[in-house]
């Protein structure tokens, strides 16, 4: 089983794979650079084989990176529309150089919000953005691919539901480049039942008919604080929330998603909440 949650880079890059070796996971998600703000981060090449060497005497597999919570690809302002083309550039060539000699360089990212533009203009910005991203990096030969998160259709958030995630990837083209991160809190809001048997087969049916499971390459562990279809995103615990540990336990064994790997996202004030909510998810592996 490939487990494992969102480790700092604080100190140097290299310092995020002896935090996930201390935390005894096998898989991790990072940020390529400051999350909370536009200045980019330039990795100078020590940096670079400082963190591939220290990596490569681990068994941690695949690496993450999530984008910037800054970028909205879907803003109907021009500037911040631009800026966050021009971020994701720089994301993507990060994710390249950090990556590159670990397999698939994946770097995830939330589609979008619209701020009152309405859903069919922020899903059209959303794939002018990306069809300009793809082709510049195309024609820069990088390797990273775009995994696309799935929302809590909170606010004025897109790509809530398989459909408007499907409308995006198809339009943009580039399909070798594009995939799915599922997030089971924002799935949860968003209205999609994983609390239950049932609901949890229906979803990952409708996923595979809509996108094709062969898309999806990571899950984001995340219990909800809200109820059903609340269209509220707001993580807690495995096992604290709405979905439950019976959700998570049929999900985690399912036999259509049990072999990827699942990233936690969990409230963290310290190391300790982090092991607590991988050591639930262990056990209620088979």
């Amino acid at each position: 089983m490939r487990i494992g949650c969102h480790v700092s880079i604080a100190g140097g890059v290299e310092k995020s794979v002896h935090r996930a070796k201390k935390l005894g996971i096998n898989t991790m998600q990072i940020f390529s650079k400051n999350s909370r703000t536009w200045q980019e981060k330039t990795y100078c090449k020590s940096e670079i084989f400082n963190f591939q060497e220290v990596l490569r005497k681990t068994d941690i597999y695949p690496i993450f990176i999530h984008a910037s919570y800054l970028i909205n690809l879907a803003s109907p302002e021009e500037k911040i529309h631009s800026r966050s083309i021009e971020a994701f550039l720089e994301e993507m060539k990060r994710a390249d150089q950090l990556l590159a000699n670990t397999g698939t360089p994946f770097l995830i990212v939330h589609p979008g919000a619209h701020r009152g533009a309405g859903e069919v203009y922020g899903l059209e910005r959303i794939i002018k953005a990306f069809q300009i991203i793809l082709k510049e990096s195309f024609a820069l030969k990088l390797s990273a691919m775009v995994l696309l998160e799935n929302t809590s259709g909170m606010g004025s958030s897109l790509g809530y539901n398989f459909s408007q995630l499907s409308y995006i990837m198809e339009r943009v083209g580039y399909k070798d480049k594009i995939g799915i991160c599922f997030d089971t809190c924002h799935a949860f809001a968003a209205g999609y039942n994983l609390a239950e048997e049932r609901g949890i087969e229906d979803t990952l049916t409708e996923m595979d008919r809509i996108i094709g499971l062969d898309r999806l390459k990571v899950i984001h562990l995340n219990d909800s604080k809200h109820y059903l279809n609340s269209r509220k995103d707001r993580h807690t615990h495995i096992g604290e929330g709405f979905i439950g540990l019976e959700g998570f336990r049929i999900l985690i064994n399912h036999r259509l998603v049990k072999d990827l790997p699942f990233i936690l996202e969990t409230p963290k004030k310290s190391d300790e909440d982090d092991r607590r909510n991988i050591s639930i998810v262990r056990e209620l592996r088979k």
